[in-house]
């Protein structure tokens, strides 16, 4: 029997090793459908970057009662399963709580600390759910957070629910069957909260306290290995792109817009300076980006490190007066059209050649249009999202290869051209206006 659960134990573990595996490779084939864009320069700022912004939450303290909520629920995803590992092996090898001989008294200090950071993830999660629901903070109640948004948002809170009250339940029925002698159950000592669950198992029978706490370890375990495979489906996957994304953070001033290479390089060859090549490039690719092969690796990479949070969105002067700009949705719009194409190519089908574009079929010119470029949303993010590098290459592709700028802008593009100001006079009579006051003081 024992070597029955063990083989069931390795089949559960490589069913969903399989799963977590090709998403993983299916994400990464949709990350590269953008173009190539190199951040490996400054490793030591970028690690620190990542240290402080992915690993130290840095940016998630502007609201505090959030960011201590988080904070319960991120250390206890971590410490809570290092106790994985113990899981595993005693899957793997048909024991019990392998580690309480080795660790001794130690050992229900250990899981005293675990039960701990569970019942804080309780908390934080019930009160995230009362927030989502009760509350309804205005973030999580935008246009874009709803149907799939929104329940995947209350989905992931309930499964961590369910899970800690899993680590709660086996480990009362275990002290349980401890205190009766059962003589697979390692005599480890009492567990400081799961011991006040104790007195609601103590009348049952062996057979079933056995039943119960093997449930609720498969349960757990199987869980965790579920979700892992969810979270590549979900918003959560920030959980793990949060580190790569923030190292790989454009550590440029916010206020720093990249120039376009081709265009630069034209301009300087016309006016007869050097550049980095003296041959014209034999075909010039597309100014800006109408779709999400045109974007770098980089902002697809952003798309599906993206919390939606909503803390972009809710700094977005444009958002706050009625326009239709929400960096969030962006975001949720790259992401989206990135999945559509790569599960295309996956099936052999279209791809990029659908008939459809992530401009104008998933955002419009309306919204782009919207953006006053003020970085608010990029200031905002907690991971270090660029919704505004998007944008500006949209707008890009829009007044250079669709001249479908709004009129008042090709007037100040006309203007700055032609009189290097976006006022319509030239640089001769833009201070008449001095003359005219020299004028006023002469009479006086």
């Amino acid at each position: 029997m024992e070597y029955i659960s063990q083989i069931a134990f390795l089949l559960v573990v490589g069913f969903f090793g399989f799963l977590l595996f090709k998403r993983i490779t299916q994400i990464k084939k949709n990350i590269l459908l953008g173009r190539d864009v190199d951040r490996t320069d400054q490793s030591g700022e970028r690690w620190k970057t990542m240290l402080l912004v992915a690993f130290g939450q840095k940016k998630m303290f502007k609201r505090i009662i959030p960011a201590v909520l988080h904070m319960f629920i991120y250390v206890g995803f971590i410490v809570i399963n290092l106790e994985v590992l113990e899981f595993l092996i005693d899957g793997v090898a048909g024991t019990h709580r392998i580690f309480a001989p080795i660790l001794g008294g130690f050992y229900p200090v250990l899981m005293g600390m675990f039960e701990f950071l569970a019942v804080l993830v309780l908390f934080s999660c019930v009160a995230f759910l009362i927030r989502r629901n009760v509350i309804k903070v205005p973030r999580f109640t935008k246009p874009e957070m709803k149907g799939w948004p929104a329940m995947d948002g209350n989905l992931i809170l309930v499964i961590e629910i369910v899970l800690m009250f899993a680590i709660l339940t086996m480990n009362a029925t275990d002290q349980v069957l401890q205190a009766k002698g059962d003589p697979h159950y390692v005599q480890t000592g009492a567990f400081f909260f799961s011991s006040f669950l104790v007195p609601i198992f103590e009348g049952m029978s062996n057979g079933a306290l056995v039943i119960l706490e093997r449930s609720a370890w498969w349960f757990h375990m199987v869980g965790i290995l579920a979700f892992a495979v969810y979270v590549t489906y979900s918003k959560h996957l920030h959980i793990f792109l949060a580190f790569p994304n923030t190292y790989y953070s454009n550590l440029n001033a916010k206020g720093y817009m990249d120039n376009m290479d081709t265009v630069t390089n034209e301009v300087k060859m016309m006016l007869g300076m050097p550049t980095e090549s003296t041959e014209p490039p034999a075909e010039i690719g597309r100014f800006g980006a109408k779709d999400v092969n045109d974007l770098t690796w980089k902002n697809i990479m952003e798309s599906y490190s993206c919390t939606e949070c909503g803390r972009c969105t809710s700094e977005c002067p444009a958002n706050h007066t009625g326009k239709k700009l929400s960096p969030r949705k962006i975001m949720m719009d790259t992401r989206d059209r990135a999945e559509e194409v790569g599960a295309s190519i996956a099936k052999g089908g279209k791809g990029l050649e659908d008939g459809k574009t992530l401009l104008g079929d998933y955002i419009t010119k309306e919204e782009i249009n919207a953006c006053t470029s003020c970085n608010a949303c990029v200031e905002a993010c907690p991971v270090n999202i660029n919704p505004l590098d998007i944008i500006l290459q949209m707008r890009r592709f829009v007044a250079m290869e669709e001249s479908g700028s709004p009129a008042s802008w090709n007037s100040m593009f006309s203007n700055v051209e032609t009189n290097f100001a976006p006022w319509k006079f030239s640089p001769a009579d833009r201070f008449n206006w001095s003359q005219e006051l020299k004028e006023e003081s002469n009479k006086a």
